[in-house]
């Protein structure tokens, strides 16, 4: 297809692409670290809002929520499809492999927290787990970024 000619050239065309999309994966999973952050300040005054108050907090906490997951699974989108490093992956462990290993913990937290919120309305008693699932996926998210940044 000619797409990516297996040349010197080429892999350098790769490498530069593979920079531009983890960087972009940088960003965005900053962007989704603070929405993070404002979803857990919106579940937190839903937990105890009511009237009209529990309805406005419920609908951003959903919008939040939505921008959360679109933003989350842009990022994990770029990590999965940029091309492969110049070199393989170093032996023991590395900040690097710390990063993927709670990548699998926070993805299956996002996926908990999702199916979990889908179930609240029909079973309020799983509030709780869907709070523990949140905060799970919060704190692996945010040690996974801070595995890279020190």
């Amino acid at each position: 297809m000619k797409i990516a000619p297996l040349s010197a050239e080429g892999r350098a065309h790769e490498l530069k692409i593979r920079r531009t999309m983890l960087v972009a994966h940088q960003i965005g999973g900053f962007v989704t670290l603070a929405g993070f952050v404002a979803q857990g300040l919106l579940g937190a005054k839903l937990y105890n809002a009511k009237g009209q108050d529990y309805i406005d907090t419920k609908m951003w906490h959903e919008r939040s929520a939505t921008f959360i997951n679109i933003t989350y699974g842009t990022t994990l989108a770029l990590s999965l499809t940029a091309p492969p490093p110049v070199v393989g992956s170093k032996k023991g462990f590395t900040s690097i492999k710390l990063h993927k290993y709670l990548a699998i913990v926070h993805l299956t937290g996002m996926v908990a927290t999702n199916i979990l919120a889908g179930m609240i309305g029909n079973n309020p008693d799983l509030k709780p787990i869907h709070r523990a699932a949140a905060y799970t996926t919060f704190g692996a998210y945010a040690a996974s970024i801070l595995s890279l940044t020190f």
